[in-house]
């Protein structure tokens, strides 16, 4: 007996009506839902025997890659599945958590191949934290997060170390420092010497705020020095530049999605005019902009900061008319929907979205190369607004200093330091600050050493 009870076939259509899919694309979905339901009334239960039956019938009619292409839908369909309690549990879904997989694309790829046990073995990642040292490692991260830290990268850094640990069985009795030297020594790269030197310190730490009779140990400061040496230098675009890029924007072909050209040119003068970062203009919500004050609102972002930034009419311009076309396009005027919203599965673009986006935009402007991921960065647009910012304050005859405080505050800084290292010396900001000492600081000086 078929565990689907669906008499009257309405959970499809119940399902795209819901979605708000895109008009062209409802016909495919539904054409895909339907041969999944047709396969699903013929097995006991909604489960991998049965994701197998359908995908080896799938495969007959369409090539395996279009296929996977596609399969994102019925994943989507069975978690509906189980929000109205038709099945029990997404199967998908269950194999991610019994392999410890992220994504559902390699599930999907694995329950298609000629052998899909032994993909499936394949796809297996090891534990969070399953380590000997895992408890201590994982109850160190979330007292850090419970302080107030977000610890994302030093969480990154513990669980790379965990994976290791859990590599080396023959680790596991064995003192602190011999399983961060066999670590350190697994790769050669100078990354990896400076990142071994941080989660080293992490730990020592960590180890002696529950000993502290536990000796404290120096160490090396030189891997790091070089890593922060080689570190790339951010791009500073010029306002010639920017407009290159807005330009660009605009033209960009989308025939499939209209609005996405509007969209990218109001996500770069954002990035640049109030310099956002990349997280911040994707979880930007229609309800934090304020056409009357012109205003927007950024909440809880790095450093748990919120903060409300005043924008120039010019700028207020382009957003009233950037949310006149998405409301015109059919996007939500739900004021907790995203600023930034596409049509297809009617959500907000993802961060990893924005920088794709953007760098596309800065390769066909001309600013980046065609491939790889040398050249500019759409973090150096934050950069850039800094930058100019100063060069545009030192040309009004106004001083810097006197401004960076507020410049911090707009940033969403923890502290002026962190605004600082934003600043890159150009060649015209080492001119103007040149010239801004020769007029004023340079006559002081020659007085003040007249006897």
């Amino acid at each position: 007996m078929s565990a689907w009870h669906d008499p009257d076939r309405t959970v499809v259509d119940a399902f795209l009506v819901k979605s708000q899919f895109r008009p062209g694309s409802v016909p495919t979905y539904r054409w895909f839902l339907r041969s999944f339901e047709g396969v699903a009334r013929h097995h006991t239960a909604v489960d991998r025997r049965m994701l197998e039956t359908w995908l080896k019938e799938m495969e007959n009619r369409w090539r395996l890659q279009t296929l996977l292409n596609q399969v994102c839908i019925v994943d989507r369909f069975l978690d509906h599945l189980v929000e109205i309690a038709l099945i029990v549990d997404n199967p998908v879904a269950t194999l991610r958590r019994q392999y410890n997989v992220k994504q559902s694309k390699p599930i999907w790829r694995a329950l298609a191949s000629p052998n899909p046990d032994e993909a499936l073995a394949g796809l297996r990642r090891p534990a969070p934290f399953g380590s000997v040292l895992g408890d201590f490692m994982h109850d160190h991260v979330m007292l850090m997060r419970s302080r107030g830290y977000q610890y994302e990268a030093q969480a990154h850094w513990l669980l790379r170390f965990d994976r290791f640990l859990q590599a080396r069985l023959d680790l596991a009795e064995r003192p602190l420092e011999v399983m961060l030297t066999s670590w350190a020594a697994a790769k050669p790269t100078r990354n990896h010497a400076a990142e071994c030197q941080k989660v080293a310190r992490i730990l020592t730490k960590a180890r002696f705020r529950l000993d502290p009779s536990i000796p404290p140990r120096r160490f090396n400061i030189r891997p790091e020095q070089e890593i922060r040496r080689e570190h790339r230098r951010p791009h500073i675009f010029s306002p010639a530049d920017v407009r290159c890029m807005l330009d660009t924007a605009r033209s960009y072909p989308s025939p499939d999605a209209p609005l996405r050209p509007m969209t990218l040119y109001t996500m770069i003068m954002l990035a640049y005019c109030a310099g956002l970062r990349r997280s911040e203009l994707a979880w930007l919500d229609l309800g934090d902009v304020d056409l009357q004050s012109g205003t927007i609102t950024i909440r809880e972002t790095k450093f748990y900061k919120t903060r409300i930034l005043p924008l120039s009419a010019s700028v207020v311009v382009e957003l009233r008319a950037y949310i006149d076309a998405r409301r015109r396009a059919g996007g939500s005027q739900d004021p907790k929907t995203g600023l930034f919203w596409h049509a297809h599965f009617n959500d907000r673009y993802t961060p990893n979205a924005v920088t794709t986006m953007i760098t596309n935009v800065m390769r066909r402007a001309g600013l980046k190369p065609a491939s790889g991921r040398i050249g500019p960065r759409v973090h150096d647009l934050r950069h850039s607004m800094v930058v100019n910012r100063i060069l545009q304050w030192y040309r009004s005859g106004i001083n810097p200093q006197e401004k960076l405080h507020f410049l911090s505050t707009y940033m969403g800084h923890r502290d002026l330091h962190s605004t600082l290292v934003y600043i890159t010396v150009t060649q015209e900001l080492l001119q103007e600050a040149s010239e801004r000492f020769r007029a004023l600081g340079a006559p002081r000086l020659i007085t003040e050493a007249r006897p």
